[in-house]
C-alpha cells in the first residue's frame, strides 16, 4: 500500500494517531505509581529493574515483532502489543510477592516491542513518501501526549481513589487502543500469512538490518543520554532546589511536542541527514549545559533545547529507516533501529548510575559524558556518513546484504 502521492490525513491514520495516544497513556500512567507500589511488598530495593525489565523485554521481542510485521501484518502485531497492555494492567493487583511482580513486569514490555514496531510500518504503507516525517512525527506527537498525560492522570486517580482503580483505568485505556485498531483499520501488508509456531523461529539473518546500520547508529548515540536523565534527573533536581522533580520532564516534552509536527516537514523537504546533524548538534548542548548547569533556570533551558533536538530526531530517524529497508522488511528495519533505541536507554541508565554513584559531585561527569555521545552521532553524520569514499564502502555492505538473502 505504498503510497507517492495522496492526502496523509486519511481516517485510518487519524484513527491509528488515536491508538497511539491511549496505548502510550495506559503504560506510561503506571510508571510514576510503581516504585512505591513495589516498595509495599517490600521491594524497595528492586525500584530499578522497573524500568530495566520493561525495557530488556521490549529489546527482545523487537526481532519476533519486526518478523510477524512483515509476515503476519501490521495491523495483528498493534493489537497484540495493546493486549499485553490489558492484560497486564489487570493483573497488577493479583500479584502480591516482588518476584512475581518484576516477572510480570518484564512481560509487560512484550507491548512496547510489538505496538510501535507495527505502528510505524503501518504508517510508512499508509502516507505518501513525500511526507513520511511528517507522519512519522505526528504519530510521535501523540505518542507523546499520551506520555504527557498518563503520569498525571494515574496519579490524580491514586490520590482521589486508590492504585487498584488507577490499574483498572489504565486496562480501559489499553482496550480503547484495541478497539481502535479492530474495528478502524485495514491492513496494509500484501500477500500476509497466517501466523504458525514456525514463523516465530529467528534466525541470525532477521535480528538485524544491515542496510539501515546509519539510523541505528545515530539512534543509540542519541539515546543514550536519554536513559542517563531518566536515571540522574530527579536526584539532579533535587541538588539544585528544585521539589517539583517532574519539572525538568514538562519543560522537555513541551519543547518536543512544540517541534515534531514542524520537524516532520522539514525533514522531508531538507533531507533526514541535515536535520539529524542539527538534532544530534543540539542534544550534545543541551548536554554540556547540564554539566555546568547551578540554577534551575540554566536546567530549564537545557530541558527546552534537549526537548527540541528530540522533537526534531525522532521524526527524521525512523523516516531514515523506513527510506533505507528494503518494503518487503520494513519490519526488521524498524526493529533494529527500536532495538538501539532501547539498548541505548539501558547502557544510558546503567553508566549513569555507575559515574554518578550517588554522589552530586559527579553531576557534571556524568552530564558530560552522555553530551560526548551525542557529539559522536553529529561527527559521524559529518565526517563517516557523508564521506563519499565511505558511501562507496557501504553500497558493497548493502550488495552483500542483498545477495545473502538470495541465498
Amino acid at each position: 500500500m505504498e503510497q507517492s502521492s495522496g492526502r496523509m490525513y486519511s481516517a485510518h491514520f487519524i484513527l491509528l494517531c488515536l491508538s497511539n495516544a491511549v496505548f502510550s497513556a495506559s503504560y506510561n500512567m503506571l510508571i510514576p505509581e510503581l516504585p512505591a507500589y513495589l516498595s509495599s511488598m517490600g521491594g524497595e530495593d528492586y525500584k530499578g529493574y522497573i524500568l530495566a525489565l520493561f525495557t530488556l523485554m521490549a529489546g527482545l521481542s523487537r526481532p519476533f515483532s519486526g518478523k510477524l510485521t512483515d509476515t503476519v501484518g501490521r495491523v495483528p502485531v498493534m493489537i497484540f502489543g495493546s493486549v499485553i497492555c490489558v492484560v497486564c494492567s489487570l493483573l497488577y493487583p493479583l500479584v502480591s510477592s516482588v518476584g512475581a511482580f518484576l516477572l510480570l513486569r518484564f512481560f509487560h514490555g512484550f507491548s512496547t516491542g510489538f505496538k510501535p514496531t507495527g505502528t510505524t510500518a503501518y504508517v510508512s504503507d499508509l502516507v505518501p513518501y513525500n511526507r513520511r516525517a511528517e507522519a512519522m512525527g505526528m504519530v510521535g506527537l501523540f505518542s507523546t501526549i499520551g506520555l504527557a498525560l498518563g503520569p498525571a492522570i494515574g496519579g490524580f486517580i491514586a490520590a482521589r481513589w486508590d492504585i487498584y482503580v488507577m490499574f483498572q483505568v489504565s486496562a480501559v485505556f489499553a482496550l480503547s487502543s484495541v478497539v481502535i485498531l479492530i474495528g478502524g483499520l485495514k491492513e496494509t501488508l500484501p500477500n500476509r500469512q497466517r501466523f504458525k509456531p514456525a514463523l516465530l523461529k529467528i534466525s541470525r539473518h532477521e535480528i538485524f538490518e544491515p542496510l539501515v546500520l546509519g539510523p541505528v547508529i545515530v539512534t543509540f548515540l542519541t539515546f543514550l543520554s536519554y536513559g542517563a536523565l531518566l536515571t540522574v534527573i530527579p536526584d539532579f533536581s533535587q541538588h539544585l532546589g528544585i521539589h517539583n522533580k517532574g519539572l525538568f520532564f514538562t519543560f522537555f516534552t513541551a519543547a518536543s511536542i512544540g517541534v515534531r509536527l514542524l520537524a516532520g516537514k522539514v525533514s522531508d523537504r531538507y533531507g533526514r541527514v541535515p536535520v539529524l546533524k542539527i538534532s544530534a548538534a543540539m542534544m550534545a548542548l543541551s548536554l554540556f549545559m547540564l554539566a555546568v548547569a547551578t540554577t534551575p533556570y540554566v536546567m530549564m533551558a537545557a530541558a527546552i533545547i534537549y526537548g527540541v533536538s528530540v522533537g526534531l530526531n525522532s521524526p527524521a530517524v525512523t523516516a531514515w529507516t523506513v527510506d533505507l529497508g528494503l518494503p518487503e522488511h520494513r519490519g526488521r528495519a524498524l526493529a533494529s533501529m527500536y532495538i538501539a533505541m532501547e539498548a541505548g536507554i539501558g547502557l544510558g541508565a546503567y553508566l549513569s548510575a555507575f559515574i554518578y554513584h550517588n554522589r552530586a559531585a559527579y553531576f557534571p561527569a556524568t552530564f558530560a559524558v552522555m553530551g560526548i555521545a551525542a557529539l559522536l552521532a553529529t561527527v559521524y553524520l559529518m565526517l563517516i556518513y557523508d564521506n563519499r569514499r565511505l558511501k562507496i564502502m557501504w553500497r558493497l555492505v548493502h550488495m552483500k546484504a542483498h545477495l545473502r538473502r538470495w541465498r
